[in-house]
């Protein structure tokens, strides 16, 4: 196993950034009726702006535009993309379901041949494939592999996904609701990509980030489902895929918008976080004072002091001057959060040689978990 360095970080973001007051301007009010949930949903979760590919009710980009630019912006001249030799996909918002994900990234390359994979998932599937795109670097199969996270989640929560269940509410009980499990995603949710370069040796000049180890793991064997899209939940906490559903279904009952069991996230994403958190610090033998900045991807600032709290208790306290995110400024983005975290970070002149971080990437789709260690050098 060679050491693997992260050469070079890029984000894209579509459009101008998205005030809380402009969000039903641009996703639209369900039945014409403003929002039950937005003002309880924002106030806790503490974004001011975020993102959408979406512009007076119509797509300005795709999903796979947005990765392929975050590519893109990779490379130059210096560092030409005919080097790449692997791209590495992660996103909870593909498009179709076939072709790959990462193969329509490539297409809208428009590039030479190269590996391609694919990881589907939420949160956690770019770090799947940051993995990927390290081991095969660390075996040398890869020389130039990328690694990116991308969404476009306006796509579900756009308010024209709901107005078939909210004409039947209308119909049964005269006055349209939408379930907090379906409104709750539309407050949190924003659009962008962020990729990474992963190569075998560091930059000659400026800074790079050895990846010292990626950790994942999963707790779908004792947790049930708790955030699901193409899908209906029954109640012994089991799920129904689209394809044995009535398409009368999907439209009647918003299969395809994002759902969250909200009570199931409470009770578990920061303890299981934390239990998986203990196993990694005896692992690596991890000790607070050998993190110089901690980069947790919240969904919401909601859940801020809780991380805080668990993690003071299982011996890995962390005090919030070493923390660094931007959830408040772009939003909670899925798969590109810890990418767009680290770019910003990698790009602002704070880092300097010998800096550690932790980046910490929870999902809750059923609750998967990933810690990434990095050394500035």
């Amino acid at each position: 196993m060679e050491a693997v360095y992260i050469t070079r970080l890029s984000k894209f973001f579509p459009n101008n950034p998205v005030s809380n007051e402009e969000m039903e301007q641009v996703l639209g009010m369900v039945a014409g009726k403003p929002s039950r949930a937005r003002g309880i949903v924002l106030r806790n979760n503490g974004i001011k702006t975020r993102y959408y590919a979406l512009k007076d009710g119509q797509r300005t980009h795709t999903n796979t535009q947005m990765a392929a630019l975050a590519v893109k912006s990779l490379f130059d001249d210096q560092h030409p993309i005919e080097k790449m030799d692997l791209l590495a996909a992660g996103t909870s918002s593909p498009e179709q379901l076939l072709p790959s994900h990462a193969a329509i990234i490539h297409g809208e390359l428009g590039i030479h041949n190269l590996e391609i994979v694919s990881v589907s998932g939420a949160c956690a599937s770019s770090i799947q494939a940051l993995k990927y795109a390290y081991l095969a670097t660390a075996a040398g199969t890869a020389q130039c592999a990328v690694a990116v996270g991308s969404e476009r989640t306006s796509a579900m929560i756009n308010a024209s996904r709901y107005e078939a269940e909210a004409e039947s509410w209308k119909d049964i009980e005269g006055n349209p609701f939408i379930a907090f499990e379906k409104d709750f995603l539309r407050w949190m949710l924003s659009d962008g990509a962020g990729a990474a370069l992963l190569e075998p040796k560091p930059n000659d000049n400026g800074l790079s980030l050895r990846i010292e180890w990626i950790e994942t793991t999963s707790y779908a064997n004792v947790l049930e489902t708790c955030m699901y899209a193409g899908a209906m939940k029954n109640e012994d906490g089991t799920i129904i895929g689209f394809g044995d559903l009535n398409v009368h279904d999907w439209e009647q009952q918003s299969v395809f918008a994002y759902k969250q069991d909200t009570r199931l996230l409470g009770e578990n994403v920061v303890p299981r976080g934390g239990m998986f958190l203990e196993e990694v610090i005896k692992k690596h033998n991890l000790k607070p004072e050998e993190v110089d900045y901690y980069l947790p991807h919240m969904s919401s600032e909601f859940f801020k002091q809780q991380i805080y709290d668990y993690q003071a208790k299982i011996g890995l306290e962390i005090p919030y001057e070493k923390w660094f995110y931007n959830l408040t400024k772009v939003g909670n983005i899925g798969s590109a959060s810890a990418y767009v975290m680290l770019e910003e970070l990698f790009h602002n002149g704070m880092l300097k040689v010998g800096d550690r971080l932790l980046v910490m990437v929870p999902e809750s789709a059923r609750f998967t978990y990933a810690y990434i260690y990095l050394t500035v050098v």
